[in-house]
């Protein structure tokens, strides 16, 4: 059995992910003239400008809501916003500022103690891709031939009916070429890739669609020679399910926790989600969860994996690729502080996606990936401020982020859990009702008769009596958190 070894620095990290094309756009990158306005809602195939230098010039924000580490979408040269259709991957898109905006941004990050990891499109290219270009040009007679998987000549990357361009392509989309990874020549391309920009100072790899890479034989030498660069480089895969298969300790790191998302979505929004929205969705089906349901799928998901893959999990409520979280709970703003809340005091590595912060909205692509609004007067304040409260949170106490995950009571619309690592103690109480509610928590055997507890926002105090926790008052949809001051 591989050991597993994950980076320590992730279980204290913060993600914050972003879309480059539409998070901040800086004067000082040149831009081509046909650009979408950034007011304007966001199309298809439409540019807004975003940059990386936007994203220098924004670090400041990002500091004051308390991340320390950034997912970037797709960064190198693309014909698509969206940039999954790679052209050359080892430039980083002129739009975006090049390669020398991405010096700047890794710099100026990683001295102000922020991570960068990036969006690894290795399944696929895309019909500007040169070697790709090559085999449309040469036929049978190009030497990239083995690159891809034909079908018959000549290929018909443009203007064939569906199914009939000639190639095997993501998803059947003829502009998303997939790439042969059986052929050794694009193996060492894809790794040279990868170690590559490693070297150039990313912390870490988000890896796009890597079950569609069905091979794990070239997933393990992906990683031993990432790691051979950056022992403490992130590896973090896109899969939507269990993922056992790719987290033994020789693959991935992590991958990205829809699971955790869903129940979140089943629990805190329940029956009030947007079904049309989900339907169409990549989370395929979400069950509403009462307290006990959703305390047996936090469990099951805390068993699925040994504890340094769990520490180290993707845990989001929303990405590029689903509906906003607020726009799934119908704009309920208190389902977003619950679930953050739940999110930043829960094992593994929290992502906020840009803008939920400040209660963006969006179905699907494009809505979801609408331009931030740099007008603060548009910005949800008090949802904002939550969302920074409970990110400071985390970060004052070390046993929300590596403490063991005790489970203490979930019925009647409330769950509480322990956390605790060494000599500190925390108590979470989440209220899913509409109505404030005192519990009488049980905490016999978890916490001793006289122990006292300090809520941490409200400094109020309380005790345990009788194996039990009295005299405190959660508020309608919010959540209290008590530290632990003193034991018997």
């Amino acid at each position: 059995m591989t050991s597993i070894e994950t980076p320590e620095w992730v279980r204290d990290a913060v993600f914050y992910q972003i879309f480059p094309d539409r998070f901040a756009r800086s004067q000082q990158v040149p831009k081509p003239s046909n650009l979408e306005s950034w007011d304007s809602p966001p199309t298809v195939h439409g540019f807004k400008g975003g940059d990386l230098q936007g994203v220098v010039e924004r670090l400041d924000y990002l500091l004051d809501l308390g991340v320390t580490a950034i997912y970037f979408n797709p960064i190198f040269q693309s014909t698509a916003n969206h940039r999954y259709h790679t052209h050359d991957y080892y430039e980083v898109d002129p739009i975006l500022g090049g390669n020398e905006a991405l010096r700047t941004l890794l710099d100026e990050a990683h001295r102000r103690g922020v991570r960068v990891i990036l969006d690894g499109v290795f399944n696929h290219a895309s019909r500007s891709f040169f070697q790709f270009n090559h085999v449309v040009e040469n036929g049978q007679a190009s030497p990239y031939v083995d690159w891809f998987i034909v079908n018959s000549f000549p290929l018909r990357p443009y203007h064939a009916p569906r199914g009939q361009h000639g190639y095997e392509a993501w998803w059947d989309l003829p502009a998303l070429p997939k790439l042969n990874v059986a052929t050794p020549a694009v193996r060492e391309f894809l790794w040279d890739i990868a170690c590559h920009w490693i070297e150039f100072g990313v912390d870490g790899w988000r890896l796009d669609v890597p079950a569609e890479v069905d091979d794990d034989d070239f997933w393990r030498e992906f990683r031993r020679r990432v790691k051979a660069v950056n022992p403490e480089a992130y590896i973090v895969g896109e899969i939507w399910h269990e993922s056992h298969r790719w987290l033994n300790g020789d693959q991935f790191d992590a991958v990205m926790n829809y699971l955790f998302t869903k129940a979140c979505l089943g629990y805190f929004v329940g029956d009030n989600l947007l079904r049309p929205e989900i339907v169409r969705s990549g989370y395929g089906h979400i069950d509403t969860l009462d307290d006990g349901a959703f305390a047996d799928e936090v469990q099951r998901i805390l068993g699925l994996y040994p504890r340094p893959v769990t520490e180290v999990q993707f845990n989001l409520l929303g990405s590029h690729d689903t509906p906003r979280f607020k726009t799934l709970a119908r704009g309920d703003r208190t389902a977003y502080h619950l679930a953050t809340l739940f999110q930043m005091t829960f094992p593994g590595a929290p992502s906020i996606y840009y803008g939920d912060e400040i209660g963006m909205e969006g179905r699907h692509d494009p809505d979801c990936r609408g331009t931030f609004p740099w007008d603060e007067g548009r910005w949800d304040q008090r949802l904002r401020d939550y969302v920074r409260r409970c990110i400071a949170l985390r970060k004052a106490h070390p046993a929300l982020r590596r403490g063991d995950f005790t489970w203490l009571f979930a019925a009647h619309g409330l769950v509480a859990y322990g956390r605790r690592l060494g000599d500190e103690t925390l108590v979470v109480m989440l209220n899913n009702r509409q109505q404030p509610v005192s519990p009488i928590l049980p905490v016999a055997g978890y916490l001793d008769d006289g122990t006292t507890l300090r809520d941490v926002w409200e400094d109020t105090s309380v005790g345990v009596h009788f194996g039990r926790i009295e005299g405190i008052c959660v508020p309608a949809r919010s959540g209290v958190v008590l530290e632990v001051t003193s034991t018997a």
